[in-house]
């Protein structure tokens, strides 16, 4: 019996031993990958220190397991978890931080570089509203209420101090009208977008729309989907999150989405490689793979040569979002699902161009049509929250009382990043709203924020 019940706990725990070890071995990976290029990117792009990263976005377990090496010389970050699973992250001016995955040095310092790189212009104060006297514009606003809304974002409210809101604009009518940062930011820190990368690809897809270079209701232009039932996704499939591919977009254990981020050269292509699990336009699955198909299929439409200036040439610069950097992966491919910086007014300018139908300074930058087509409910989504690479305040079908924030119009639509990155258009109140935070808990009431904002225009 003793014998028996030894050899039994023996084989118990060379089981676990194993699935320890290779949970380790899938996840050990992302972690260092995760700390390296976000540390990489915080540094080199918005100028903090490796103390305050590591104290912060990379204080919580598994994260915390981390150590990080940081090289000044080649503004690189390698990252390891107990001496295993090193990474490394490399900075490069106009591009960001790139992980470095099935890539050498070498290799790497051979893909082609920005021809122009856009500095950071947004200190001004007035921008958008042209001659529209900014007495006018103040007149119709609530000050006080607006700044007690503000108040609400930056508190911290209970025992753990992890709300963390960065930076918020308010920008009414063109004209900033509310403008607040947390002590060690201010209007010149670029700050992540996470998934509101997502809603970027949605403008660099409007842009080759618009040249005529892609159409929405076409089949994805994809080589390895065209000999079996991939080959009837389309594009628009793919910007509604109704594509079917067989995805799991989960950030709490290695798993598709993790592993196309922290491991994968060429991210699209690992994208592309998912089998289908529904048939197109049946069912509403949230994903980054599909951002990142999309990316792929963005770079096949733009002559070599041009491809690595095309998002600041086409769309920062045009809007003066000079902050703005779109990251690449190690394959050269911009991450167009969640690797993004700029500035809270920069930010606000994106935001604004939606506001605006696309238009800019009198340039239509985007198709007729486009905010249109982007602000329709998928007829996937359950609750008809989502458009094209866009939340939308619509509410499910025949019941607009149901929406994300019954206190706010119903016109209200707005990129969503991980850990508290908003901007909300609101067309009705000609409100365009960023909050970017790193939040882990203690959430910000995001409905009677924006309400409150709302009901401080006159």
């Amino acid at each position: 019996m003793k014998r028996t019940l030894k050899l039994t706990l023996l084989i118990i725990g060379a089981v676990l031993l194993t699935i320890i070890t290779v949970f380790c071995w899938r996840a050990f990976p992302i972690v260092s990958g995760y700390g390296a290029k976000n540390m990489c990117s915080g540094i080199f792009l918005s100028g903090r220190s490796a103390e305050d990263i590591k104290a912060n976005e990379l204080a919580d377990f598994p994260l915390s397991l981390g150590s990080y090496t940081v090289n000044v010389l080649d503004s690189s970050v390698t990252g390891s978890v107990l001496g295993l699973a090193k990474r490394t992250a490399i900075y490069r001016s106009g591009l960001g931080a790139t992980l470095l995955n099935d890539i050498s040095k070498e290799d790497f310092y051979k893909q082609p570089r920005p021809h122009r790189i856009l500095h950071s212009s947004s200190a001004d104060s007035i921008w958008f509203a042209g001659n529209i006297p900014g007495d006018t514009i103040f007149a119709d606003i609530d000050k006080k209420a607006i700044e007690a809304a503000l108040d609400s974002a930056f508190a911290e409210p209970g025992k753990e101090k992890n709300r963390r809101t960065r930076a918020v604009v308010v920008v009414y009518n063109g004209r900033i009208v509310a403008e607040r940062y947390a002590t060690g930011y201010n209007k010149n820190t670029r700050l992540p977008g996470w998934s509101m990368s997502k809603s970027i690809t949605n403008a660099l897809t409007g842009i080759l729309v618009k040249d005529g270079k892609l159409n929405v209701n076409a089949p994805a232009p994809i080589a390895e989907w065209q000999n079996d039932e991939r080959k009837k996704i389309t594009i628009k499939n793919l910007m509604q999150m109704s594509g079917g591919l067989r995805w799991e977009e989960n950030y709490n254990k290695p798993s598709d989405a993790t592993n196309m981020l922290y491991k994968e050269k060429d991210m699209g292509a690992f994208a592309i490689q998912i089998p289908a699990e529904h048939a197109p336009n049946t069912v509403f699955y949230y994903s980054s793979g599909s951002s990142n198909i999309l990316s792929h299929i963005i770079r096949q439409c733009i002559p070599v040569e041009e491809y690595v200036d095309f998002p600041a040439n086409r769309l920062f610069k045009k809007t003066g979002m000079n902050s703005a950097v779109l990251e690449p992966d190690a394959g050269g491919t911009f991450v167009g699902s969640s690797y993004s910086f700029a500035t809270a007014r920069d930010w606000a300018k994106f935001g604004q161009l939606y506001l605006n139908d696309g238009i800019w300074n009198g340039e239509r930058i985007l198709p007729e049509g486009w905010v249109q087509f982007t602000t329709t409910p998928a007829t996937t989504h359950p609750e008809g929250m989502y458009g094209a690479l866009w939340w939308l305040n619509a509410g499910a079908p025949g019941n607009p009382a149901k929406r994300a924030y019954p206190g706010v119009p119903t016109d209200c639509f707005w990129a969503d990043g991980y850990e508290g990155q908003n901007i909300w258009v609101i067309p009705s109140k000609k409100l365009v709203i960023v909050r970017l935070a790193l939040e882990h808990g203690n959430l910000l009431d995001c409905n009677k924020f924006l309400r409150d904002i709302v009901r401080a225009v006159k």
